[in-house]
């Protein structure tokens, strides 16, 4: 126990987040203390007057399965952000791992939540990681079940593997976040680079400052960690995946999301 409290405490800042706050409310709906209503997207609560229920923007994105599942989603949780958020080239500034997980959830929470009326993206945000994860680490081979894969089709097969276990309505709202992943990919890393295009989404400053941007700054990488003086610049250049492995991919057994109020 204590050494996972170790790693837990070591991980960089917003994975550690995420897994807190996804422990803590799948702790609190799943023993009975928080009814689950209260943490579900519903755009008509959301937009409540008075008081509108804005944290419903948030907390579609932490609710796990029980029991075991529960467990599993937050291994497969920690394995990939931290992962990115440690290793990734794409987040090599402070801030910018933040930005991504902020830029995909935006879109999941339009194009699953708004258009198809889904109430939890968990799995969404999952696979948005696991999509990332796969485009840093193509030609490498993965675990998928008992079978070794491409990474790049890693992504691809736990979407099959939706459709087969939860059928079109589970693989169509799981699959906004292999959207919003592979948008974020051609905003940032395509349309500049093969089309000679501006990178639209760009850490804001206050974000950076955040995270350190403005002082002496604490950088996790997968090799160890390195201290930034404010004197000098704040590029750390790109890092291999070290460190920690991804190999391992099943799926956890999540449904289809529904409307309030039906089956």
């Amino acid at each position: 126990m204590a050494d996972i409290m170790d790693k837990f405490w070591s991980a960089p800042p917003v994975s550690r987040t995420i897994i807190a706050a996804m422990a803590a409310e799948s702790l609190l709906v799943h023993g009975g203390l928080v009814n689950g209503y209260y943490v579900l997207f519903h755009i008509p609560w959301i937009l409540k007057f008075p008081f509108p229920q804005l944290w419903r923007l948030i907390t579609p994105f932490l609710l796990t399965g029980n029991g075991f599942s529960a467990l599993w989603d937050m291994y497969m949780f920690w394995t990939y952000a931290t992962g990115l958020e440690l290793n990734s080239p794409r987040f090599t500034q402070p801030g910018d791992f933040c930005t991504y997980v902020i830029f995909v959830a935006t879109i999941i929470l339009v194009t699953a939540g708004c258009l198809l009326k889904s109430y939890i993206f968990t799995q969404s945000l999952l696979l948005a990681f696991i999509y990332t994860f796969a485009q840093d680490n193509r030609g490498r081979k993965v675990h998928f079940i008992f079978f070794q894969i491409p990474a790049e089709l890693m992504p691809w097969a736990m979407l099959a593997m939706t459709l087969v276990m939860s059928g079109p309505g589970g693989a169509l709202q799981q699959g906004t976040g292999l959207l919003a992943a592979h948008l974020y990919d051609f905003l940032t890393r395509l349309y500049p680079t093969f089309q000679g295009g501006r990178n639209y989404i760009q850490t804001p400053t206050f974000i950076r400052n955040c995270f350190g941007a403005g002082g002496s700054t604490t950088v996790h990488r997968g090799y160890g960690t390195s201290f930034r003086p404010a004197t000098q610049p704040t590029q750390v250049p790109p890092t291999p995946n070290r460190g920690w492995t991804s190999g391992f991919s099943s799926w956890s057994g999540r449904g289809a999301g529904h409307r309030l109020g039906g089956d």
